[in-house]
């Protein structure tokens, strides 16, 4: 069964990762915050032909998961891959920076993931599936200002590595695919302060073939991460 379930769906890495699965007639689930843009997403990707289901959820609100997850197994059935896209940035010093915000960027970068994983993994037990995490040379490198992130990401990365070596022998793979600076909408939040060249990064659009070609790959075979960085270099 084709079926991708992929978070924070409707900007950037997200929409154009359902776009290029959608392209390739696979089934798709799709989560984020905004039910408007869920809806014209549905009705652009509708016309391959494929079946597109979408739910309403803030991934910054542990109990809406808890909510709404089992509601989306119940009513499509396990996906096959799972595409943990959704993020969240906040730059600033890291220790003056308010412990809300420090807490949200760990929910949705890190926790929702558990949460998430922790709900599908034991469905795709029974078939084998594919989780792929989306991550950041920051989760290696240190950024002055871009602590909260860099902490979340460096955790989600070892998050990844404990639950491939779990789930190895119950048929589930789980991977990260690491990003340099991507030219999506993360640049415009009203929590990221930045002078970036955007022209300069990768496109969401590259970023998404290179998660169908991980996605396409048979379960023999597994890139247990995948790292893209601007031919710029790093920002």
């Amino acid at each position: 069964m084709k079926l991708a379930l992929i978070t924070g769906a409707t900007k950037g890495i997200g929409r154009d990762t359902a776009r290029a699965f959608a392209s390739k007639g696979w089934d798709l689930i799709l989560v984020a915050r905004n039910k408007v843009l869920l809806e014209s997403l549905r009705d652009e990707l509708s016309v391959n032909a494929s079946k597109i289901n979408i739910y309403q959820c803030d991934l910054s609100d542990p109990q809406k998961i808890i909510n709404i997850f089992p509601k989306i197994l119940k009513e499509c059935g396990c996906p096959s891959v799972l595409i943990n896209n959704a993020g969240f940035a906040f730059n600033g010093d890291l220790i003056g920076m308010p412990l809300e915000q420090w807490e949200r960027t760990m929910q949705i970068n890190l926790t929702s993931v558990f949460q998430i994983c922790s709900l599908i993994v034991p469905r795709m037990r029974r078939e084998g599936g594919l989780i792929i995490n989306v991550s950041s040379h920051a989760a290696y490198n240190s950024f002055p200002q871009w602590g909260s992130y860099c902490v979340s990401k460096a955790a989600l990365m070892s998050f990844t590595k404990c639950l491939r070596e779990e789930e190895r022998l119950n048929g589930i793979r789980a991977c990260t695919i690491t990003l340099g600076s991507v030219n999506t909408s993360l640049w415009d939040s009203e929590f990221v302060k930045s002078d970036f060249n955007r022209d300069l990064m990768l496109s969401s659009k590259s970023v998404a073939e290179t998660i169908l070609n991980m996605a396409n790959q048979p379960p023999s075979l597994l890139f247990e991460d995948i790292t893209l960085m601007p031919d710029s270099g790093a920002f």
